[in-house]
């Protein structure tokens, strides 16, 4: 379901003339997009794969030895840059670190776009601004690692053709990269972003046995997708089990759960022979011409590497179970299952393997093989010691996360856990930046990660609160009480006030 949209406040394509002119820290990250750097190298590169270059005018070139082409793990690099920040103390308010206990009537300092202290007490810079946070929480960013928007942009419906979402057009579609269909434009960014949300991995569909690479971003604004790209952050790859994927296909293949295990192995097997083909190459100097390229066998290789992240749609137990068989089969790790309706069932079992458990906290039973679930599922898997997440697959849900993690709470109090406050942070910060593999530098509130935070009117777990400032890398992103601090995309032209600052 989508949401209404609201009259604009600024546009940013009105704006790209100044994009270029040196920003100060007075500007607004509505007035200004994420500027875009040369590229830097490839965070993730294959053994033996070149960098792309670029030459002196910025103008990027291919990948390759000359005319030889080659695998690269990043060829389209994050060319995101933090905006503009002054240091900032928020004192006299409520902490949920997510790595520690609470700290009440704490202070943390924002510096240099990190948290420079936290604590009881910070000093104050004499440069800073100064928050008083009383009766306030201050929470690390939102993390939602199942997102859509971008690729499933508004508005939708007949006739827009927004939804690039799913690439059905075969059931093994490891070739397709999700940020190729992101459209930074999507007036769903912003709203996310007054939701809490600062990072978001925004994932292909699930109509395919393996959709295609995910991307990670920042919830900012950008001309391009480079440029709200998580830089560093691995990629993803979007696998799904069940009815989708032997429904869409179902008059072509796989049309069976049978069909659909033989269809993972089947890739797997190549993917196997590419990466040993390619490692023999290069292993030898390469000589010789080098092997066919395959971009889907490519993401799969990577992912045999470990420098690929699975991220497995998946419903019932049994299929839970069956797909941690085909990963130790082929010794590729799983990082987290999304849904799991029935992650409950085998909490020890996630718990044991290391794969986290992304869950809605009360969808079920919209189709069969939803129809085992509970609404303690969450606090359940957390019980048992794996890493729980509260995740949106929805773009309204996405702008209310920590209501659906209260509700997750709720559930869990009912049948008698101990559902604390400290916990259920977790689920909705860093235990979905550790599926990320970013929970290093985002995630939570400590000294030297980025500064990444979100200001609440409230307990982040009441209906009644809302997100009154947002903090990326230590620049407000957003004020609820300042139209010159929210975000508008181009996609919202229409009604533009009159506003004071940069134009």
């Amino acid at each position: 379901m989508r949401t209404s949209l609201p009259a604009p406040a600024l546009a940013l394509g009105a704006l790209l003339a100044s994009a270029c002119a040196p920003r100060t820290p007075a500007q607004t990250p509505a007035q200004t997009p994420s500027p875009e750097p040369a590229a830097g190298p490839a965070p993730n590169a294959a053994p033996g794969a070149p960098n792309a270059s670029t030459t002196a005018s910025g103008a990027r070139t291919p990948p390759g030895d000359g005319a030889l082409s080659l695998p690269n793990a990043d060829p389209f690099p994050s060319t995101y840059r933090p905006f503009p920040s002054r240091p900032t103390v928020i004192r006299n308010v409520t902490i949920l670190t997510a790595a520690g206990p609470t700290i009440r009537g704490g202070a943390v300092l924002l510096r240099d776009g990190k948290i420079a202290a936290v604590g009881p007490s910070v000093d104050a810079p004499a440069d800073a601004v100064v928050i008083d946070g009383a009766g306030k929480y201050l929470t690390p960013g939102i993390i939602d690692d199942h997102s859509h928007i971008g690729a499933g942009a508004a508005p939708a419906g007949s006739g827009t053709q927004t939804d690039d979402v799913n690439e059905a057009t075969n059931p093994v579609t490891a070739n397709v990269w999700v940020e190729h269909s992101v459209w930074p434009q999507d007036a769903q960014f912003p709203r996310t972003l007054a939701g809490g949300v600062t990072t978001i991995q925004v994932l292909p569909g699930s109509a395919n046995l393996i959709g295609g690479r995910s991307v990670v971003l920042k919830v900012v604004p950008s001309r391009s997708v480079q440029g709200m790209k998580f830089p560093g952050a691995k990629y993803g790859l979007k696998m799904a089990c069940g009815e989708n994927p032997k429904r869409v296909y179902a008059n072509r293949g796989p049309s069976t759960r049978m069909g659909n295990v033989a269809g993972y192995r089947a890739a797997w097997i190549q993917a196997e022979a590419y990466r040993r083909r390619w490692d023999a190459w290069l292993a030898g100097n390469r000589q010789g011409d080098p092997p066919a390229r395959d971009l889907g066998l490519e993401t799969l290789a990577e992912v045999l590497r470990g420098n690929i992240l699975v991220h497995n749609h998946c419903y019932r137990a049994d299929e839970m179970m069956q797909m941690i068989d085909i990963a130790h089969e082929f010794g590729y790790k799983i990082r987290s299952f999304h849904h799991g309706v029935e992650a409950y069932k085998i909490a020890d079992v996630l718990a044991r393997e290391g794969i986290s458990a992304s869950l809605w906290a009360d969808w079920g039973a919209f189709k069969l093989e939803a129809a085992d679930a509970v609404r303690p599922n969450i606090p359940l898997v957390d019980a048992a010691g794996a890493r729980a997440i509260v995740h949106s697959d929805d773009a309204s849900g996405e702008q209310r996360l920590n209501q659906e993690a209260a509700k997750a709470m709720a559930a869990g109090r009912a049948i008698g856990l101990n559902v604390t406050d400290d916990m259920a942070i977790k689920w909705l910060t860093i235990n979905p930046a550790w599926a990320l593999g970013i929970d290093d530098r985002v995630g939570s509130i400590e000294a030297g990660k980025n500064a990444d935070v979100v200001l609440w009117s409230g307990s982040p777990f009441s209906v009644y609160s809302k997100p009154e400032k947002v903090w990326i890398d230590g620049a407000m992103m957003f004020d609820r009480l300042d139209p010159r601090q929210q975000w508008r995309t181009d996609f919202e032209l229409g009604y533009v006030p009159t506003m004071a600052g940069g134009r």
